[in-house]
């Protein structure tokens, strides 16, 4: 019998694992889909940012309470699942507890940290439970997470509730059964209620399911994780690795731009022969860069940048968290669409106008707020951006105040309309 259940758990570990890896592994195609961009200068720098915006959090702490209680389901998160390791082996090996005996004390020690790191972490996720759903904060009731994006949320908090519920409810069965030499902090409030209510046989049972489901929960969260905002658990790392290190507002200048203008000013620069036709920002997922990309399967969809954004707040159009949600779906489709076809079949939709409107774009006011307050290294900016020179550039779609800042501009060198002769003639 012992030998059925670690064959059923070997053959639960390998699906879970098989179906994850080629998950992430599609993840990754889909990114790559994204123009290269070579981002590993500075790696010093880089690292720093990976211990204080990923590892630690920094930018969550202008808030202290709300970062607390996040640190607190991050590290239950990253600590618990260090038993984890434990339920693994004694699955494979048919053992119970493996290293309470090798570990003596300091086993005890762990199990109670746990438990009330598992505690804390219940409490938590009611908390954030009730500010989405009974305080209904303005950023959680925004429009932009109408439908499975505000399920999905609720959905990972009721998850973590119930998979802490099952470790505490495990070790308190456990403990009363007398499989175990020490009663721990949390799940010992349990064990004289079990102990009254449960026969020997009852425990075992409960004991048995709630590791089954424990475990099972586990596996299963896992494989959800790459359909959920919850994938920024992982993916927050790299993102804050592979940050952007120019100053915030520096833009990023066009080669072809900038040649052409060199060529306007110097003509005898300019290359002979055929000139390649120019491309100009981007209209789809494609025609952005990797780490365009990245962000959007980083997206936490916390809504500080959409908070902080100043024409969100008067009731423009735009909010970059929508931004970050419209190019990752836009993406996941993409992506669809090559491994169902090989190679990417024209659809007849793209990022622009069919997902991020014409509107949106243009109540951009470029100040980085929404790069500033992104907790994991986002920038919505560069999207909108890219988006924008599309717009401008290659489809001639601008106000028509700024057209005619562009004719001055081609035509005389300067955003007035003067000759370039006159150029100084503001000096007298």
């Amino acid at each position: 019998m012992a030998y059925i259940q670690q064959i059923e758990f070997l053959v639960l570990l390998v699906i879970a694992i098989t179906l994850f890896s080629k998950n992430i592994g599609q993840i990754k195609k889909n990114i790559f889909l994204g123009k290269d961009e070579d981002l590993s200068d500075n790696p010093s720098a880089r690292w720093k940012n990976v211990v204080l915006l990923a590892l630690g959090q920094k930018k969550m702490f202008r808030n202290p309470f709300v970062a607390v209680m996040h640190l607190i389901i991050y590290a239950g998160f990253i600590i618990i699942n260090i038993e984890v390791l434990e339920i693994v082996l004694d699955g494979l090996l048919g053992t119970h507890r493996l290293f309470e005996k090798p570990l003596g004390s300091f086993y005890t020690f762990l199990i109670n940290s746990f438990e009330i790191l598992a505690f804390l972490v219940i409490v938590v996720c009611v908390i954030f439970l009730m500010r989405r759903n009974v305080i209904k904060l303005k950023r959680f009731i925004s429009k932009d997470l109408n439908g499975w994006p505000r399920s999905d949320a609720n959905l990972i908090l009721i998850t973590e509730i119930i998979l802490m519920s099952l470790f505490i409810k495990m070790n308190a069965a456990d403990t009363a059964m007398g499989n175990s030499n020490e009663t721990f902090v949390i799940s010992g409030w349990l064990v004289p209620m079990y102990k009254n209510m449960f026969n020997h046989h009852q425990l075992e049972l409960i004991e048995r399911t709630c590791w089954w489901i424990h475990i099972f929960g586990i596996f299963a969260f896992l494989n959800y994780l790459p359909y959920s905002k919850h994938l920024h658990i992982l993916l927050a790392f790299p993102n804050a690795y592979y940050a952007r290190l120019k100053p915030m507002g520096e833009m990023h200048n066009m080669e072809n731009v900038q040649n052409e203008v060199k060529y306007m000013m110097q003509p005898e620069l300019a290359p002979t022969g055929d000139a390649q036709p120019m491309k100009f920002g981007a209209k789809d997922v494609m025609d952005l860069s990797w780490k365009n990309l990245l962000d959007a399967y980083s997206c936490t969809e916390c809504g500080r940048c959409s908070t902080a954004c100043p024409a969100n707040q008067t009731g423009k159009a735009l909010s970059p968290r929508k931004i970050m949600m419209d190019t990752r779906d836009r993406l996941e489709e993409v992506g669809m669409n090559i491994k169902k076809n090989g190679s990417f079949v024209d659809d007849g939709k793209q990022l622009l106008n069919d997902y991020i409107t014409v509107e949106e774009l243009r109540a951009c006011t470029t100040c980085n707020a929404c790069v500033q307050e992104c907790p994991v290294s986002i920038s919505p900016l560069d999207i909108i951006m890219e988006l924008r020179r599309s717009l401008i550039m290659e489809d001639s779609n601008a106000p028509q105040e700024w057209n005619g800042m562009f004719s001055n501009i081609e035509n005389n060198f300067a955003p007035w309309k003067l000759s370039p002769d006159d150029r100084d003639a503001w000096t007298a």
